[in-house]
């Protein structure tokens, strides 16, 4: 089991199929909170906890914090009881986004899309904050989300 495998603890899992798609998928922030106001996307922000705390999160996000040692566990719970709704990530500037999809695609999980900007903004565009688009407190977001999906 290599390192990646090891920290989202997903070579343990079976995979689960989900849309697929054979190059990585990228999608703005605007289209992201577009989606999901619709209900048809579940936005997941892997930053850490006190990003979080420091700066909002998204409108509408879940929060799994991908050092968390059941980051891996609770993904894939999310990817299996929403087959009908897209999947995001989003972080601070992309770069964790980046490095998830490279993870995912090892571990054959493909139609994860990534809101490459982030939050911050970066190369790869302006970001969720600069753009001005809605936040809300981590404690908002914790407490919308499925509770199995934040307890320990």
């Amino acid at each position: 089991m290599n390192r990646r495998t090891m920290i989202l603890g997903l070579a343990v899992l079976p995979v689960i199929p989900h849309v697929a798609s054979a190059n990585p998928l990228k999608i703005s922030a605007g289209e992201a909170l577009s989606e999901v106001r619709d209900d048809k996307l579940i936005l997941i922000d892997v930053r850490r906890p006190e990003e979080w705390q420091s700066t909002g999160v998204a409108e509408g996000a879940w929060l799994l914090d991908m050092t968390h040692k059941q980051f891996g566990p609770r993904f894939l719970a999310v990817l299996e009881r929403n087959p009908n709704h897209k999947i995001a990530i989003i972080c601070r500037t992309g770069n964790r986004t980046g490095y998830l999809m490279k993870v995912l695609a090892e571990n054959g999980i493909s139609g994860v899309l990534d809101v490459s900007e982030g939050m911050a903004g970066g190369p790869n565009g302006r970001g969720w904050i600069p753009s001005g688009l809605p936040l809300q407190s981590a404690e908002e977001a914790l407490d919308a989300m499925p509770k199995d999906l934040t307890k320990g």
